[in-house]
């Protein structure tokens, strides 16, 4: 709370207005559910979803006052696709993608935008070595950090609200579960002792 409220103090003495919030911050524990620690749990949700919904809530007054303020949330595939051994993060993501659509339609007649921009696989250090060997044993394609940044920069150039998923076929396995979703309970079943051992390996 108190660095929030530094944050605004510096806003509020040095600008009066803010253009862009990008709340992308994000932490993850790769583990079966029964395994996670409860404090792992806590962790993930203050900072996956708490955290951005309290940071928006407080910075949302100079966002309006901006000509066109814009907020850019980050998600990820995982964030419509429940997946084994994330599912706290998941669940944090789920509920990040829900805030970014309720707010935009809260905020449909103000001047500030709103955009989710899910990413796949992605190569930074959010994901530890067992999570990039597994990826590798299942086929899944992993992007660069600079792949992801260029998608952000574009949202950012348009200056309107969107939702934005990357790579393919993960677009199709997001509109494939938003339909069919026991399809994908049982492709994903296939890949759950792959993705067990990776993830006890990790434990």
């Amino acid at each position: 709370a108190e660095d929030r409220q530094q944050i605004r103090q510096l806003i509020e003495s040095r600008f009066g207005v803010l253009d862009i919030l990008i709340n992308c911050a994000g932490i993850n524990v790769f583990s079966m559910f029964e395994e996670l620690d409860e404090s792992q749990i806590v962790k993930m949700v203050a900072v996956n979803i708490t955290a951005p919904i309290l940071l928006t809530k407080l910075l949302l007054p100079f966002l309006k006052s901006a000509q066109a303020g814009q907020i850019v949330n980050f998600g990820s595939t995982f964030g419509s696709i429940g997946y084994p051994g994330f599912v706290t993060y998941s669940a944090t993501k789920f509920a990040l993608r829900g805030f970014t659509e309720a707010l935009r339609r809260e905020l449909g007649n103000s001047s500030v935008s709103i955009s989710y921009i899910a990413p796949r696989a992605t190569r930074t250090s959010l994901n530890t070595g067992p999570v990039n060997a597994m990826n590798e044993a299942l086929g899944v394609k992993m992007d660069t950090p600079d792949v992801v940044a260029a998608q952000v920069v574009d949202i950012l150039e348009r200056g309107r609200s969107s939702t934005r998923y990357l790579g393919w076929p993960e677009k199709l396995f997001v509109r494939v579960n938003g339909l069919l979703p026991r399809l994908v309970d049982n492709a994903l079943v296939k890949q759950l002792e792959t993705i067990k051992r990776f993830a006890s390996s990790h434990s």
